[in-house]
């Protein structure tokens, strides 16, 4: 199925959000849509699905212009889409997140579950699935729910799939994993319509990439340019993707954790007897699979878990049993994951949650009233430091682009004098061109002589802004290795895999294929005398 997007414009009040976007997906093409945020990828996306509705332009099937009022017209032309926040039920079953919309009855208006069960089971062993139609989704894996997501489009007979995201929540494995799947897909003459911001997986797997900036396409590019190029193409300027710190200057340790354990409220151990110990000027990076007490370990530090038990202690002193704000007021930066629920107040204006964390403090508050005057000239400042794209201070923070978002949580917590920087996910959702801007504000506290704990489940990101990585594995440290360990190695300590033991798979791992490529060599040495005399 051949997929066009004509002029499309989308218009909100006086803000175009895009203008006359055209692509075209061919059949059995993976074609990728590259662009930072706020550029209008998710608004096209939302036209193409039927969730919003046009302002001018055109959307064709195999040349026919079609309309869609809503994601149902969407999916019965043949476009499926799988969000980057999966829209599963946790606590159906496979087959009944598949049936949910799309029911198939039997005789008597009864659903037939069993039909369903079948055609998962079709899918699952043609692409290698591996997908249990009984199991409860809530019991799976992420990299398994996602596969889920694929399923349900492809039992509506998607011929074109919209993937938003979707390694964002992978491990190295499972990303390698759904690449595949991609191609096996593509193979199979389905078109896909690929959303990333990973300029690494967008070469490996696209065959080619649209690039779109503040809602214009500004160029298109093969998979054979250079990372560099497309992240030029996507700012709008030259970009540099290596960080090139220098080496940490490590001081003093200052900040340790002790025996940690945090309990959910069911009991079960989320951190279980955690050990870390950060100096002054070092950068530790927290690696592993979400889901693996990483979380937990952050909220603990802040003082937002009742059930913690053991010794967090930054200069000396004690952590564990202090209020949240007690220990901001210790010198305490924090970035939490999840910037829309936890980071910001929607409804407050950027210039308000810029001094969330100081409102009752001079120079923004004197006794009981603050000074409007003094708020809104930091946010100038603040908003011009850290590039915030936003109308002006008095804007909703809630209004803004996730990306721009995370600049405001950012820039807030690095605007004070700081003696630990804790950030989960310090990037996420957030553009190449300001994550090469806040690595460096992350390095520079560093560099002040700050100790950093960063934990993201972006491995390009750890190795990246680590001195040191700390791989995390159901609530437990499995080790703490050098900046440099090999992605492999850290791969399979993410699964599990003690530092050392994963150390010696990985070197095994290379001789066995070293030893097989020398085999390789020298049984077709063997062959060319022959191969030359026929």
């Amino acid at each position: 199925m051949k997929l066009e997007l004509r002029g499309i414009t989308k218009t909100f009040g006086t803000f175009t959000a895009n203008d006359h976007i055209d692509v075209v997906v061919e059949p059995g093409q993976i074609h990728c849509l590259l662009g930072e945020n706020g550029a209008g990828k998710s608004t096209l996306m939302n036209v193409l699905y039927g969730l919003y509705e046009p302002t001018a332009g055109e959307i064709l099937v195999d040349g026919k212009s079609v309309s869609f009022r809503g994601p149902g017209d969407a999916m019965a032309a043949g476009i499926g889409m799988v969000h980057q926040h999966f829209m599963l039920v946790p606590v159906f079953t496979v087959a009944e997140n598949v049936a949910l919309g799309a029911e198939t009855t039997k005789a008597g208006g009864f659903l037939d579950l069993e039909a369903t069960k079948a055609r998962i089971r079709e899918i699952s062993e043609r692409y290698g699935f591996n997908v249990d139609p009984d199991a409860l989704v809530e019991d799976l894996p992420v990299g398994v729910q996602q596969r889920v997501e694929i399923i349900k489009a492809l039992v509506r007979e998607a011929k074109v799939l919209i993937l938003d995201e979707p390694t964002a929540v992978l491990t190295p494995q499972e990303t390698d994993e759904l690449l595949d799947i991609m191609r096996q897909l593509k193979a199979s003459g389905t078109s896909i319509l690929f959303i990333s911001h990973k300029l690494r997986e967008v070469k490996a797997v696209s065959d080619t990439i649209t690039v779109i900036r503040r809602g214009k396409v500004v160029g298109s590019a093969d998979p054979s340019a250079s990372t560099t190029e497309l992240a030029a193409l996507m700012v709008g300027r030259p970009v540099n993707l290596s960080l090139g710190k220098a080496p940490a200057q490590p001081g003093d340790t200052t900040f340790r954790i002790r025996g940690l354990t945090v309990l959910a409220s069911n009991g079960q151990r989320v951190v279980d007897g955690l050990d870390l110990e950060i100096a002054e000027g070092e950068i530790l990076a927290v690696a592993g699979v979400q889901g693996n007490g990483q979380t937990e370990l952050t909220e603990a530090i802040l003082g937002l878990h009742e059930h913690v038990s053991g010794s967090i202690t930054l200069d000396g002193k004690e952590l564990v049993g202090r209020s949240v704000k007690e220990v901001l007021r210790a010198g305490v930066g924090f970035v939490p994951e999840d910037r829309t629920e936890d980071g910001l107040v929607g409804s407050f204006s950027v210039a308000e949650n810029l001094i969330l964390d100081l409102y009752d403090q001079g120079p923004y508050a004197r006794g009981l009233a603050m000074s409007p005057e003094k708020v809104a000239r930091n946010a100038e400042s603040r908003i011009q430091e850290f590039d915030i794209r936003t109308p002006s201070g008095a804007t909703p923070a809630g209004a803004l682009s996730g990306g721009n978002q995370q600049k405001v949580v950012m820039a807030r917590e690095l605007s004070r004098p700081l003696r630990l920087f804790v950030a989960s996910q310090p990037t996420r959702g957030v553009d190449v061109g300001s994550i090469e801007f806040l690595h460096r504000r992350i390095v520079e506290e560093r560099d002040k002589g700050v100790p950093v704990l960063i934990v993201s489940t972006e491995l390009d990101e750890v190795v990246e802004l680590a001195d040191r990585i700390a791989v995390l594995y159901k609530g437990r440290v499995v080790g703490v290795v050098p900046q440099d360990t090999p992605r492999d190695v850290l791969g399979l300590m993410m699964a599990g895999v003690p530092a050392e033991e994963a150390a010696t798979e990985q070197t095994t791992a290379e001789h066995t294929a070293a030893a097989a490529t020398q085999s390789t060599d020298e049984g077709d040495a063997g062959e060319q005398p022959g191969s030359v005399q026929a």
